[in-house]
């Protein structure tokens, strides 16, 4: 019985550890500089955003929908 109950702890500390690491991944995408992109994905992507208040740019509290076919521009694109 307890070796049972030990395999099954085993189990459960492996997915916890599996789930977790794949919790740390990160990835950072840089617009190129000589060329916009455009969202792909159907029904948009959810994401934060940066906008202007009083000059600064201030990323949004929450997740906004950018609709398929609009472009993510590099800064310098932007006029100040």
């Amino acid at each position: 019985m307890w070796l049972k109950m030990l395999m099954w702890t085993g189990i459960l500390c492996a997915a916890l550890l599996v789930v977790s690491m794949t919790g740390c991944v990160s990835r950072t995408v840089f617009v190129p500089e000589d060329s916009p992109m455009r969202i792909g994905e159907p029904g948009g992507a959810r994401m934060k955003v940066y906008h202007r208040i009083d000059g600064e740019w201030v990323r949004s509290e929450n997740r906004v929908t950018i609709p398929e076919g609009w472009y993510l521009v590099p800064p310098s694109y932007i006029n100040e």
